[in-house]
This record gives C-alpha cells, structure tokens and sequence, in this order.
C-alpha cells in the first residue's frame, strides 16, 4: 500500500478546512480559539482511504498571513497539494505567497480545487477558471488538472476524490524506506500516563517500536515507546505517514516544533549551510550580502545571516550561491528544501536548496569554493562523498562520519564508496570497528612524499636500515592517529611503494653499503671487544681512528642487529662467541649446583667483580639466570 500525503494550500476562508471534512468527515481545527474564530491557526491532520486502496494523510495548513511559519511546517514530507480558491473572490495575495512557497519547498504534483462553486453562475466560473489559468502559468500548477467543488453541499467531492486518487496512483512516488528515518517534529505534546509524544510526517526510512533514536539538536537519545499511524498502534511506520510517536528518557520542556528525529551519529548539527538560492520574481526585495532572514526548512524556523558568495547581490527572479550563518543549530540532509523571509516585516523573499548541510566557513568570490559547490549541485551522494574525502586530506576520515556529514545510510556510504573505489578515487582502510577511508590523490601524494623523503635519508644515512616509522609520521603525517598511519604504511609495503625492517622504512632494495669504512668499523670492535676478553671495554674507550661517532653508532647499531657485536649494558659491550662460551659454562655450573654467585663467575672468566656483574645481569636478560633474593646469587631459570 502506498502512504500519500496531502496537503491543502490557499486564502483563508477559501474553505481549506471545510473541504477536508467533506473529503474525510473529520474536523481538522484542534484548538478552541480556531473553531471559535473560523481560522485554522496550526497545522490539523487527519486521513480517507483512496479507492485504489491507498491510504491518504490529509493536512490543513493555515491560510492567514501571521501562520506562515505553522503552513511551511505542515509543506514537509507532501506528495500532493490541494490548491483550494474559493471560486466567489479568486486567487488573492495570499493563495500566491502559498503558491510561491510550495514551488520553492519542490512540490510538484498539483490539484487546483474550485470550491464555492455553488455561490456563482456558470458564466462567472468560467471567467474565474480563465483568470486563474493565467495566474499559473510558469509555476508548478500550469498543468494541474482543476475540479470544481462545493464542500458545503458535497457538490463535486466525489470527482475531487476520482482525481486524487489518479493523481496517487499514476504520478506520485513511492517514498524511499532504505536509507536512515528522519522525523521532523511539528507537534510536542505529552499524555498522563505515556509522557511524551510527538508528531510529524516520516520523511524517509523506517521507525520499529523499542528502537533507540536520537533528537536532533539537543543531541539526547531516546526510545520509541510506541507509534500510532492515523490513530492505530503499530509496530513500525513508514516513509509517507503521519506518525505519533510516544517517547521515553526525554521530556516535552526539552523539545519543539523544528526537532528531527533520527538515529543517533546519523546527522551532525551545523551553524552554516552552503545553499543554491532563488528570489522570488514577484519579491520586492534585493537579497543583499549579510542580510538577516528567517529560515524556514523542514518543521524549523531559525533566524540567519546570508553570505552571498558569487554575487553582491540577487535580485528578483535571480539565483546565486550562498551561505546561511545560522543563530541556533539545526540538523539536516543535502537535498532539503528551504523558504526564507525578510526580517521585518516578515514577507518571503524567495527560497531553495541545500547543498551542503556541513560546510567549512567560506571566503566570498573564492573560485575553488563556488566550483565546489557547483559539482554538489549536480552530482549524485557519491560525488559529495568524494568531495567531503577530499577535505579530510590529512587525517581521513571514517564511514560513520562521511555518514553523520551526509545524513545517509551506513549501507549507502558504504555503496558510494565501493562506486568511488571501482572508480579509482577512493582507498578505503578497515580497521578493527571503522573503515577509514582516503583520496586516491592523497594516497599517491603520500607516496610522492614518502619516497624521495627515504632516498634523502639514505643518502644522509647510508649505515641505517632507513628512516623510523615514528620520524615518518611526525614529520610528514603528525595529525594522522597512529593506528591509521600504520594502516597506510602496511598498504605502502603491499604495494610496494617501501619496504619495511623491524621499525625502519626504506626505498624497495635498499641495503646497507658495507663499504670499506665500514669494514674497519667492524674490525676495530672485533680487535678490541677479542682482546678485551670478559674484562669487557666500555664504547668511550675504543678508538675508531677519526671515524665521526655519528658513523660509528649508525655501524654499531647494524652490527648488533646482525649480532656481530653483544650489548652487555648501556656502556659494555662484547663479542658474541664470548658471551656464548660464558652461557655454556653457567649452564653447566647451574646444572651440577644449582647456584652460582657473582664471585664464582669472576673466579670462572678471571676477570674482575665489575665484570662478572654484568655478565649475570646479561644471563638474567636472556633468561639463563634468575635472582633468589640476594643480589650476588643466580638459580638456573625456569
């Protein structure tokens, strides 16, 4: 079954409301002060049933000039509108500012009901149908097909009912339900013995009862208790319907008209958005560079700012790029709608679309900014995905943040992203609970930097393995987290861009020149550490024959890796086939007394208690030896 909504549209007292009641037997004026004055003040809901079987949501939107703020609240999440005049007065100026809105909210199908028909003649209708015609012509009504009604007298509801229901089944959409559910709260209102409950029209997704949502943008989270669809409890509702939504862990004091409701780090609340924006032809104003508007988008109205960042000024029937710095936050998607009004006095100036719901502070006349926001205008979700990539140059950026900045689905993020990968623009790096994803630009950047930076350091540091990871990341990748870093260098090695060794980096096929310098390096230690015996020399005393320490710690530190040369503590060193042939003989001596001291390692190498000292601390470093408690005494380790 398809879920429509319908809304109704025109000049107060052209009999919106009564027209409802025809079509539905239902009274839409909720408040006293409304039925008593005759006027709808607040948005009013109620439902019929199409012959089709459709079920359609019906909303009385207010038609007086001071209730603007309430109409533009009930426009969301339409499907059709009803545009109601009464066939005795014609469109008044009213019924135009609602036509003017409708349009810039990117409502398309159309009804144009003739109502009051029974108060005129013939000739006096056809006159009014003509008028009206003109009136249409170039706005999203030119071609909606027009029914003349009496809701009075039930003249006519019959028919209107025949064309709705055409209208459903032939040209209305079907809502998409696979991406994430977004609320937008239009009415706040609690129950004894239930709390909270609020309404509105699902714009999108689904909701399933006992989910955890969140609402947006207080950031609070909260569970659905339970949903009402047209006064029915279910257990989940649907894009396209009228829900009431019972809450739990947040009170009706901490919302309003203008909250949305999602789920949570779905959507990221914003103080700017970077829009496409249309003044009205028919405005008498000139949208000026920091003029102060009133926003209205989805159930919000927040005061703003407009930066004009391609023009220094959009006049009446212009349209140009701009920047709302926004006075409260508020969460929403690329792809809403918005109205704007003037200030004082409050007269809508023209509207349009959101391009960037998450955008960067922008300069005014910066080229790359406004192509920037060309290519959101008409790319798909995946080249803005691309786009906010991009801004992430140094750091990436995660699947569930491109998802919160976009407010998509995880499953949709993660489509696009497989689209851009296909394409060559993305490379994706999943970790153990995020994927972190990078431009394919600043991945091969990466590598332009990584490389000839290693063959510099070779040149500088022929005696080293290569530069170490850590140098790496401070130098060129400090604002990367560590663990995605590591990440990106294991792609490097994969493919082999660098080569790694232990914690050293180095071009493809570096090795260490062992070179006549280095040669005599080596010998030097082998002629002094053999000599030396287990009466072992400290660095400081070797004499390398002018060779630059900096040289002799580089050859030093390879020698110990390839273990040609034992590190005995922070000062003495040794050759390995001593220290091995020690290792034998305390063997031997644990295995026969089970102890040995560091007097009888001294008496065993002949050497001096200095040395015999570490000689067991070393055996207590491999685990050959353990203490028992007294410092000079050893037990075979276990």
């Amino acid at each position: 079954m398809k879920n429509i909504i319908i809304g109704t549209a025109g000049h107060i007292d052209h009999g919106k409301t009564t027209l409802i009641k025809a079509l539905t037997g239902r009274n839409t004026d909720r408040w006293e002060e409304e039925q008593r004055r005759g006027i709808t003040i607040d948005l009013g809901f109620t439902y019929f049933d199409l012959k089709s079987g459709d079920r359609a949501g019906i909303i009385d939107v207010p038609g007086h000039e001071r209730f603007i703020n309430n109409m533009v609240a009930g426009v969301v999440g339409m499907d059709l509108v009803m545009l109601v005049v009464a066939a005795d007065e014609g469109i008044m100026p009213q019924t135009r500012e609602h036509m003017d809105i409708l349009g810039l909210l990117g409502i398309k199908k159309s009804i144009l009901v003739l109502n009051k028909c029974d108060l005129v003649d013939e000739e006096w209708l056809e006159l009014v149908e003509e008028e009206i015609k003109d009136e249409l012509q170039g706005t999203f009504l030119e071609q909606a097909p027009i029914v003349h009604v009496s809701a009075a007298t039930g003249e006519g509801i019959d028919r209107l009912k025949e064309v709705i229901d055409m209208v459903a089944r032939e040209e209305v959409e079907e809502k998409e339900i696979h991406t994430i559910p977004r609320l937008p709260v239009d009415r706040v209102f609690s129950l004894s013995g239930f709390g909270t409950i609020v309404t509105g029209t699902l714009l999108s997704g689904k909701i399933t009862k006992d989910t955890l949502l969140c609402m947006y943008p207080i950031q609070k989270e909260c569970k659905i208790r339970s949903i009402q669809v047209h006064g029915k409890e279910v257990e989940e509702c649907f894009a396209g319907q009228r829900v009431a939504i019972n809450l739990s862990n947040i009170k009706k004091s901490e919302l309003q008209r203008g909250c949305v409701l999602a789920p949570p780090d779905s959507m990221k609340n914003t103080m700017m958005l970077d829009v496409k924006m249309k003044v009205l032809p028919s405005s008498v104003r000139i949208l000026t560079n920091h003029m102060r508007l009133h926003l209205f988008t989805g159930t919000s109205e927040i005061l703003c700012r407009a930066v004009l960042l391609d023009k220094e000024e959009i006049g009446p029937g212009e349209e140009g790029y701009v920047q709302l710095r926004l006075e409260e936050e508020i969460a929403l998607r690329r792809g809403d709608k918005f109205v704007v009004r003037f200030y004082s006095p409050m007269e809508t100036i023209g509207g349009g679309v959101v391009l960037e719901p998450n955008p960067s502070k922008k300069k005014r006349f910066q080229e790359e900014a406004i192509e920037e926001l060309k290519r959101k205008e008409a790319g798909s979700s995946a080249d803005v995905i691309e786009l906010h990539v991009k801004q992430y140059n140094e750091t990436m950026v995660t699947c569930q943040e491109l998802a919160k900045l976009t407010a998509l689905s995880m499953e949709e993020v993660t489509a696009d992203i497989e689209e851009l990968k296909q394409s060559g623009l993305l490379v994706s790096f999943p970790m153990k609970k995020e994927t972190y994803v990078w431009h394919r630009a600043d991945f091969d950047r990466a590598k332009e930097t990584i490389c000839p930076a290693l063959k510099d350091y070779h040149r500088q540091y022929p005696y080293r393995y290569g530069m170490k990871k850590a140098e790496v990341h401070m130098k060129f990748f400090k604002k990367m987290k560590l663990n995605v870093f590591d990440r990106m260098l294991e792609r490097l090695v994969e493919e082999g861009a660098v080569e790694k060794k232990n914690e050293y980096l180095h071009v493809p096929g570096f090795e260490v020149e062992k070179d006549a310098r280095f040669q005599k390096v080596a010998e030097v230690f082998e002629k002094n550490l053999g000599k030396a015996g287990y009466d072992f020399l400290r660095y400081s005393q070797i004499d390398f024959a002018g060779i630059p320490k900096e040289i002799v710690d580089d050859i030093l530190s390879i020698l110990l890796d390839e273990r040609a040369v034992v590190k005995m503590n922070e000062e003495m060193y040794t050759l390995p086939g001593l220290i091995d042939a020690a290792k034998q003989k305390i063997e031997e001596k644990l295995k026969k007394d089970g102890m040995i001291t560091i007097a009888e390692v001294r008496d065993m190498f002949q050497t001096s208690r200095k040395s015999a000292k570490p000689i067991l601390e070393y055996m207590d470093s491999i685990k050959v030896t353990k203490r028992t408690g007294a410092e000079s005494e050893r037990v075979a380790f276990v």
